[in-house]
């Protein structure tokens, strides 16, 4: 099949590597721009623009896809169909009108749950047990097309949004190759998605990582899961924003924010309900180190409360 693909994210790479692998003529790799990284400035690629290069593919970076001329050129490419992964613009109807098949999406949820930016992120933090991914036609709403097909995998309670991701990825990537077959085939009908469940996984932002002891336990230890790598979640103690990389559930019945030593040398906070174990630390600029090495360089005192953080979400 003639094809673009429009993607940006590492998690776009698999599924642009499958459809290479399966025989597909990609005509255009859609990614975003380069921007300025780093101390020098120097522009980074993206990650799906670096592996167009390397599969010696035709890579277009437009700065937005509104404009006629963007459009015309998208239609005269004369394409069978689009797939699009984690492209970051919008598609305006031209777009979506213009392949023959439409434009299909891969997306990191078991829609309609966690519709939106951040499907995996939020899918751990809500607790889910499941997630998967589903592959859609691609309408003008906000992933509300029909659906060709959806896998499900489990969230282990040692998954972080990291893990999942990459499991998801390659997930995508197999499950995008076998809608195309089944749309040519007809053997894969569209399906519209139901509407009831529907959920949004609203973008991510990096001060939402605050951790806030009035909080439970269990749902700061999802937030550690879910926020890493990225944006990562922090507290402030002794004038510093520390970074928390891995944490784990622990019997507290203080104040929320008090810090007891445990026998093992490891910090628990008390929270709302139960305490968080501080596995991993890092303060900024510093390597990351085990909390109990961490605490040999920095002053956490058993006793001590930490402060609540002032941007806190809290119930009503």
């Amino acid at each position: 099949m003639k094809l673009a693909f429009l993607g940006t994210s590492a998690f776009a790479v698999p599924a642009l590597g499958a459809l290479v692998e399966a025989g597909h003529d990609l005509l255009a790799v859609y990614t975003r721009l380069p921007k300025p990284a780093g101390r020098g400035g120097h522009e980074r690629r993206t990650p799906v623009h670096e592996r167009a290069l390397s599969l010696g593919l035709p890579v277009r970076t437009p700065r937005s896809l509104r404009s006629d001329e963007e459009a015309e050129s998208f239609k005269a490419l004369d394409l069978d169909a689009a797939v699009v992964v984690s492209y970051g613009h919008i598609l305006p109807e031209p777009f979506l009108d213009a392949p023959v098949l439409g434009c299909l999406n891969v997306h990191g949820s078991l829609l309609p749950r966690w519709r939106g930016a951040a499907p995996i992120h939020r899918a751990i933090l809500a607790g889910d047990r499941e997630t998967g991914v589903t592959i859609m036609q691609m309408d003008a709403g906000l992933d509300t097309g029909p659906m060709l097909l959806a896998e499900r995998t489990p969230i282990s309670a040692a998954d972080t949004a990291e893990t999942v991701h990459d499991r998801l990825a390659e997930l995508g990537a197999r499950l995008i190759v076998s809608a195309l077959d089944g749309l040519v085939a007809g053997t894969i009908q569209p399906v519209p998605q139901p509407q009831e469940g529907v959920t949004y996984a609203h973008k991510l932002g990096k001060e939402e990582g605050a951790l806030d002891w009035r909080r439970p336990a269990a749902e700061l230890e999802r937030k550690v899961r879910a926020f890493h790598p990225w944006p990562g979640t922090w507290f402030e103690g002794s004038g510093e924003r520390i970074k928390v990389l891995a944490a784990s559930l622990a019997l507290a019945g203080d104040a929320p924010g008090r810090v007891t030593i445990g026998p093992d040398g490891f910090p628990v906070i008390a929270c709302g309900l139960g305490g968080l174990k501080l596995l991993k630390l890092q303060r900024g600029g510093k390597s990351a180190q085990p909390a109990d090495a961490f605490l040999r360089g920095f002053a956490l005192p058993a006793g001590s409360v930490l402060p609540m953080p002032v941007t806190a979400n809290l119930p009503t």
